[in-house]
C-alpha cells in the first residue's frame, strides 16, 4: 500500500473544490455541481457505483473492484465538497472508530 494514499486523496478533494469555485465548463466534476438535478446527480452516481463495486466483488475482479472504488470515493468527496465538508470530516469521523 502505498505511503501518499492520503495526500492522492487531499490533491484530489483540492482539484474537487477548485472545479466547484471555478466551474469550467469541460469539466465531469464541475457538471455535478451544476446538474439540473442538483445533489441527486451525484447521489445517483454513487448508487450506480456502488452497485458495480458489489458485481466486481462478486466476480472477484480485482482490476474492476479497485476501479470502482476510485469512483466511490470520488464521488463521495463531490458529496462531502456539496455539503460543504472536507476530508477531515472524513478523517475526524473515521479516527473516531479506531
Amino acid at each position: 500500500m502505498s505511503d501518499d494514499t492520503g495526500d492522492v486523496i487531499d490533491d484530489l478533494f483540492a482539484v474537487i473544490e477548485d472545479r466547484k469555485a471555478n466551474l469550467p465548463e469541460d469539466s465531469y466534476t464541475a457538471s455535478l455541481f451544476t446538474h439540473e438535478k442538483g445533489e441527486n446527480a451525484v447521489l445517483e452516481k454513487l448508487g450506480e457505483e456502488t452497485t458495480e463495486l458489489i458485481l466486481a466483488a462478486k466476480d472477484d475482479d480485482a482490476e474492476e473492484l479497485a476501479h470502482e472504488s476510485a469512483d466511490i470515493v470520488y464521488h463521495l468527496l463531490v458529496l462531502l465538497s456539496m455539503k460543504g465538508m472536507d476530508v477531515d470530516d472524513l478523517r475526524d469521523e473515521l479516527a473516531e472508530r479506531r
